[in-house]
């Protein structure tokens, strides 16, 4: 509330959206860590190590490789075409219904994404604080989402690169106690500690089975292009990489982001071994699927902090849940916010009163959307971590094929006939995923959204316009 009161003062009329361009472009990389991670990451990895091993570090390093393509190939273009929403390339490109289609991928990829991360986050709040008093769950979210509109609600973007800041330290600071609240109650040196790791069977990189989704080339290409559809074609990051003063601040702030987020996954994947080491040795096990798999994988991290590892461990790890939480939630709304108000609503040539009063009303029924979707996944179970990235392999497919068509070739399309392509490019790949898995055992697994994106463009070719260019 403290930041947002000092960052909300001299503020224009486009601080909310733009940050006035003015961002250090430090700060966004090192912001824009906790907004990545968010609380699904926070908890997720760490225990889908017991199901997948340390497999999860091939998407890692595909993700890298797309940050490359985003830091050198988007960042320019968007600061050539001076965009606010990132889908006003889309228009220039094909048409107006064209970009009104991908800004409605990203308002349904996102809606989605923000609402699963923060379920993660609201039931461990729920399990750790408001069960106890008893608040019923529906309230537990209520009161997030509201406190996230109190402190964003006047300067949106320019107030959440500062917020971010502080709440990626909260979050690598509770996985740095954790890993010493582990190694010391297990009585093991910093060299030890990495032997145990680096021997344990979990410890397993690549994987070279064809038909596992967990295959190497699956999840490096998977990595490849959900990076650059998550966060390259998503408003929600690349709105705070355009608040940097200039492009080579941009693309700076990428590079610099890239690294560090990859470090931070990994020490995320190594503290997941330590947990299960530690939850061996003092024989607290996770229930058991039909087919041997752990269940509950993401009850594990916040199980062991807060009932087995003492009180300081549980504290930071309630203040880095929370950072997460706030950090993915915040930023995300924002960005809905924008996409929405200049991308159907066409703000932009409003006066500055309503601006506001448009804005307002607009983060509020996202707040909603946010909340409604929240409620109804609040009845899943394993980790979420993983079916966050399949809805997205089905929801940013469309944009990623939009996107390569536009900047690789000169095809014309039809441009009317853009929505119903991207409606049946998901519900295609959808149905060849079943089939091959129940007629071959071949799993896609992250790789959906390649396969996606590949059919939106033979179905875009198939509508382009013979002759013109």
């Amino acid at each position: 509330m403290a930041i947002s009161y000092f960052t909300s003062r001299n503020r224009s009329d486009e601080s909310f959206f733009t940050g006035d361009r003015q961002s250090p472009w430090f700060l966004v990389a090192f912001g824009m860590v906790g907004a990545a991670l968010s609380g699904v990451t926070f908890v997720s990895v760490p225990g889908m190590v017991g199901n997948n091993s340390f497999y999860f570090f091939q998407f890692i390093l595909g993700n890298v490789v797309g940050y490359l393509f985003i830091t050198f190939v988007l960042i320019p273009l968007y600061y050539r075409l001076k965009l606010v929403s990132i889908y006003g390339y889309l228009k220039d490109r094909f048409g107006s219904t064209t970009y009104k289609t991908g800004s409605l991928f990203f308002l349904i990829s996102q809606s989605f994404g923000a609402s699963l991360r923060l379920l993660l986050a609201a039931k461990i709040l729920q399990f750790a604080f408001f069960e106890k008093l008893g608040v019923p769950f529906y309230l537990t979210v209520v009161i997030i989402l509201l406190l996230v509109w109190l402190y964003t609600n006047k300067s949106g973007i320019k107030t959440i690169v500062w917020t971010d800041t502080m709440q990626t330290t909260f979050l690598i600071l509770a996985a740095v106690v954790t890993i010493y609240s582990i190694t010391s109650a297990m009585n093991l040196s910093v060299g030890e500690s990495v032997n145990r790791v680096l021997q344990h069977d979990y410890f397993k990189i690549f994987n070279w089975d064809g038909r596992s989704g967990n295959n190497f080339f699956k999840q490096f290409l998977a990595g490849i292009l959900i990076a650059i559809a998550m966060m390259g074609l998503d408003q929600n990051m690349m709105q705070k990489t355009l608040t940097c003063k200039n492009q080579w601040d941009a693309q700076k702030n990428t590079l610099t982001f890239s690294l560090i987020l990859a470090l931070t996954q990994f020490l995320f994947l190594g503290l997941g071994i330590l947990l299960y080491i530690y939850a061996d040795a003092i024989q607290v096990t996770l229930p058991v699927g039909e087919q041997g798999q752990y269940l509950d994988t993401d009850t594990l991290f916040p199980n062991l902090a807060i009932n087995h590892l003492g009180l300081i461990t549980g504290v930071s790890f309630l203040l880095g849940i929370i950072a997460a939480s706030f950090s993915s939630v915040d930023s995300a709304l924002t960005a809905l916010t924008t996409s929405f108000t200049y991308d159907f609503m066409d703000i932009s040539h409003k006066s500055g009163e309503q601006k506001r009063k448009l804005k307002n009303r607009v983060l509020f029924g996202f707040s909603l959307v946010v909340f409604l979707i929240i409620m109804s996944f609040s009845g899943s179970r394993g980790d979420v971590i993983s079916l966050i990235f399949k809805v997205a392999g089905y929801t940013y497919g469309p944009l990623l094929g939009l996107f390569l068509l536009g900047m690789f070739s000169k095809v014309s399309i039809k441009d009317r006939w853009v929505p119903l392509i991207c409606i049946l490019a998901p519900a295609l790949t959808y149905g060849l995923s079943i089939y091959l898995k129940n007629s071959f055992n071949f799993d896609f697994g992250f790789i959906s959204i390649a396969v996606n994106a590949f059919i939106t463009i033979l179905g875009l070719l198939i509508i382009k316009q013979n002759g013109k260019k």
